[in-house]
C-alpha cells in the first residue's frame, strides 16, 4: 500500500508542480485581470464536471469491479452530454458572456467529461499506471502548450487557454479509448445495461451529492469576489487559493489509494488501524506545507507573478488553518465514501456550506479577498469539526488518533530509508 501511496504522490507532485506552472504562466503573461478571467472559466468549466459526477463520478470506481465498463460508459457519457449543454445554457441565463465563451465552455466541459469517466474506470480496475500517466500527460500538455503560445509565438490573449485546454484533453481522451480497449470487458448489447445505468444512478446521487457541495464551500467565494469587485482581484484570490491547495496533494494522494483499497476489501474494519497511521502521517506533512508556504514573503510572490500579486500573501495566511483541516477531513470523507456512508459526507459539506454563505455575505463586501479567504477557513473547519464527531462515532478514534507520535515518525524514517 505504501508504495502504491508513494507512486501516486509523486504523480501528484509532479501534476501539481505542472499546474503551478499553468497558474504561473496564466498570471505573468495575462496579469490579474487576464488570470481572474481563466479562473472563472475553470470555475465554470468545475461545476458542470459536478453535476455530470451523479451519474458517474466515484461511484464509476465503485461499480468497475463488478460491472462491465462499457455498460457503466454509457450511461455516464449520456449523462455527461446533457449535463453540459443544459449547464452551458444555464451560464448563459445567470452570467452577461458572449456567445464564443459558451462555445468553448461547452466542447471543453464534455472533453473533461469524456476524459475523467474514461480515467475512473480505468482507476476503478487497479489500472494505476496508466491513470498516473494519463493525469500527468494531460497537465503537462497545458502547461506546455501554453508555454508555447506564451513565450514562443508571443500570443498572450486569454482565447489562448481554451485552445491550449482542446489539445491538453482531446489527446489522453483518445489514449484512454486505447487502455480501456486493452481490458477483457466486451460489448454486450442490451445485455445488464439497463440495470447497471440504475445501480450507478443510486450510488452515485448519494456518493456525489457532498462533491456538490464541497463545490461550493471551494468556490463561491470567487463568484462572490467578482460580484463586489472585479477579475483583477478573483485573479489575485485564485492565486492565493491555487498556492494553498496545491498542499491538498499530500492528503489526495493517500486518499485515492484508501478508496480504492476500501471498495475492494472485504474486512472494511481492518483497515482503519493503517488509515489512521498514514492519516497521522499526512497531517504531519501537510502542516511542515503549510509553515514552508506561509513563511514566503511577498517578494517572492510578486517576482514570481507579477507586482499584482504580492496582495496574495494574505490570502494564503488566512487560508492556512482550513488547509491543515482538509487535510483531516479528506482521511475521514474518503473512510465513509469507502464503506459506503456517503450521508456522512453530505452532512459535512453542507454544515460548510451553512457556513460560507453567511461568511462570504458578510465578510467579502467589507474585507474583500481577504474576507474570501477567512470565510473559506471557517468553512473547512466547521465541516472538519462534524466529519471528526462523526468518525470517532463510527471508529472509535478520536482526534487525538490523528496526532503523530514517535513511532510513525520511526515508521517514516523506515520508509524513506527503504526508498533511498
Amino acid at each position: 500500500m505504501i508504495r502504491r501511496i508513494l507512486q501516486n504522490f509523486a504523480t501528484r507532485l509532479l501534476t501539481a508542480l505542472l499546474s503551478f506552472g499553468i497558474v504561473w504562466l496564466t498570471a505573468r503573461y495575462l496579469g490579474a485581470a487576464g488570470r481572474g478571467q481563466v479562473s472563472l472559466f475553470v470555475t465554470d468549466c468545475a461545476a458542470l464536471l459536478l453535476f455530470i459526477g451523479l451519474l458517474g463520478g466515484s461511484s464509476l470506481i465503485y461499480l468497475a469491479p463488478k460491472r462491465s465498463l462499457w455498460h457503466l460508459l454509457v450511461p455516464a457519457y449520456g449523462w455527461a452530454t446533457v449535463v453540459c449543454v443544459v449547464g452551458t445554457a444555464v451560464v448563459a441565463t445567470l452570467r452577461a458572456v458572449p456567445p464564443v465563451y459558451l462555445a468553448h465552455l461547452l466542447a471543453l466541459a464534455l472533453l473533461q467529461a469524456y476524459f475523467s469517466i474514461n480515467t475512473s474506470l480505468l482507476l476503478g480496475r487497479k489500472q494505476e499506471a496508466g491513470y498516473n500517466f494519463l493525469t500527468v500527460l494531460q497537465v503537462a500538455l497545458l502547461a506546455g502548450t501554453l508555454l508555447l503560445a506564451f513565450v514562443g509565438l508571443q500570443w498572450r490573449v486569454v482565447p489562448v487557454y481554451y485552445y491550449a485546454t482542446y489539445v491538453a484533453y482531446g489527446l489522453p481522451l483518445l489514449l484512454s479509448f486505447g487502455l480501456l480497449l486493452r481490458l477483457p470487458d466486451r460489448w454486450e448489447a442490451g445485455r445488464g445495461l439497463r440495470e447497471t445505468a440504475r445501480e450507478l444512478a443510486q450510488h452515485s446521487r448519494g456518493a456525489h451529492l457532498s462533491n456538490i457541495l464541497a463545490f461550493a464551500n471551494y468556490r463561491l467565494s470567487y463568484y462572490f469576489v467578482a460580484h463586489y469587485a472585479d477579475a483583477r482581484a478573483v485573479g489575485v484570490l485564485s492565486v492565493g487559493v491555487a498556492l494553498a491547495e496545491a498542499i491538498w496533494l499530500i492528503p489526495r494522494s493517500t486518499a485515492l489509494i484508501q478508496y480504492v483499497d476500501l471498495v475492494h476489501a472485504t474486512d472494511k474494519h481492518a483497515q482503519i488501524a493503517p488509515t489512521l497511521r498514514v492519516a497521522r502521517l499526512t497531517l504531519l506533512t501537510t502542516v511542515l506545507a503549510v509553515l514552508v508556504l506561509c513563511a514566503l514573503p511577498p517578494a517572492v510572490l510578486t517576482t514570481v507573478f507579477g507586482a499584482e500579486f504580492g496582495a496574495a500573501r494574505p490570502v494564503i495566511l488566512r487560508l492556512a488553518p482550513g488547509v491543515v483541516a482538509i487535510a483531516v477531513s479528506v482521511i475521514c470523507s474518503t473512510y465513509f465514501a469507502g464503506v459506503g456512508h456517503y450521508r456522512v459526507n453530505n452532512l459535512a459539506t453542507t454544515v460548510g456550506l451553512l457556513v460560507t454563505v453567511p461568511a462570504c455575505s458578510l465578510l467579502i463586501p467589507a474585507w474583500g479577498i481577504n474576507g474570501a479567504a477567512v470565510a473559506t477557513s471557517l468553512s473547512y473547519l466547521a465541516s472538519t469539526g462534524f466529519l471528526l464527531h462523526r468518525f470517532r462515532r463510527a471508529t472509535g478514534a478520536g482526534p487525538e488518533a490523528f496526532l503523530p507520535s514517535k513511532a510513525d515518525l520511526d515508521y517514516a524514517r523506515q520508509l524513506a530509508q527503504k526508498a533511498v
